[in-house]
């Protein structure tokens, strides 16, 4: 007997598969500073995710030229800039994405920013120290590093998030 799908559900072909494939660069602590590489390791994200230490607009002005962005504010940046928001939550490709800097929560770990927060990506920063980590119920916590000055010996550092079939894959990519 052959299967039956429910009534106005369809099977996707390919093309349309590919095309719910979604591609999120994320980026942390600036700090003024925006590497000419994040254009080149960006190009072709769907949307940019700031978590913060933003420094300076014009680390947003040119990460806007590269694709939409949603920035939080860190503990260097002010509270009262209309630009930033304290926390911010969006949808890509059918997951939720949290973004917070994560000074919030004291000594931030991925751990306890899935512990804090509810959403099938935690995304946070301040740290400066790049972090992936999924969770036991597959949910899965991001710091990208920091793509500013650089501090602490530790290479500056982004991310590209990408989410095809409700799944979070992501790569941490040095940069130059």
């Amino acid at each position: 007997m052959a299967a039956t799908r429910p009534r106005g559900i369809r099977s996707r072909s390919r093309s349309e598969a590919e095309r719910t494939v979604s591609v999120v660069g994320v980026i942390s602590d600036t700090h003024g500073l925006l590497r000419p590489d994040v254009a080149r390791v960006f190009a072709g994200v769907d949307l940019i995710l700031h978590a913060g230490d933003v420094g300076a607009r014009a680390v947003l002005d040119g990460l806007s030229a590269i694709a939409p962005v949603e920035a939080v504010f860190g503990n260097v940046d002010d509270a009262h800039d209309p630009s930033l928001a304290r926390e911010r939550t969006v949808t890509a490709g059918g997951l939720t994405i949290h973004v917070s800097h994560g000074h919030e929560l004291g000594r931030p770990t991925a751990e306890l920013a899935l512990a804090r927060y509810d959403a099938d990506v935690v995304i946070f920063g301040h740290t400066h120290r790049s972090a992936v980590v999924r969770g036991a119920d597959g949910r899965l916590g991001l710091n990208p590093g920091s793509a500013g000055p650089r501090r602490f010996d530790l290479r500056p550092t982004v991310a590209r998030l990408t989410i095809a079939d409700a799944r979070a894959e992501v790569e941490i990519i040095s940069l130059a």
